[in-house]
């Protein structure tokens, strides 16, 4: 007896946008890491570089929770890329601030990032291009705007 295959009315939107999500931060991985960094230490470089910043503000743009946050300032520390100061206009929140070293790789690395994103347009027809970028971000500010309420995904036991 053979199994019959789910005949699909709608496209499956989650396979495609996850599988795409998915292959595009591999080869944005693999392109920060030939410059020491992780695209978290990136996001966080180049977001502390817009403004006075704490770490919670940060860990929300880059949608980290604090742990994380912890571990990647920690890094960005550890190599001279960044710092926590006290900031100017709360005396009791601390910032993160960018070195001059940190500036310097933020600019390469944003380099990077516009050409994996260049990269992945221009693999699409030209009249395609924006009116994909249009479509998603039609979608992220408006239907896909919000997360939903959802429980906890299951976590594997360890093997």
């Amino acid at each position: 007896m053979t199994a019959m295959a789910t005949v699909r009315a709608e496209p499956d939107l989650s396979f495609l946008l996850d599988r795409t999500s998915h292959v595009l931060r591999t080869r944005m991985a693999a392109a920060l890491a030939e410059v020491g960094l992780t695209t978290r230490m990136h996001c966080v470089l180049v977001h502390a570089l817009e403004g006075e910043r704490t770490q919670a503000q940060l860990a929300e743009i880059g949608d980290m929770d604090k742990t994380t946050m912890v571990v990647t300032v920690d890094a960005l520390e550890k190599a001279g890329l960044a710092e926590r100061r006290p900031s100017s206009v709360d005396r009791r929140a601390r910032i993160i601030a960018v070195t001059d070293r940190g500036r310097e790789l933020a600019a390469r690395s944003q380099k990077i990032v516009d050409e994996v994103h260049r990269g992945a347009l221009d693999s699409l027809p030209e009249g395609e291009r924006e009116t994909m970028l249009r479509a998603l971000r039609r979608l992220t500010e408006g239907h896909l705007a919000e997360a939903a309420e959802a429980p906890p995904a299951a976590r594997r036991a360890r093997q």
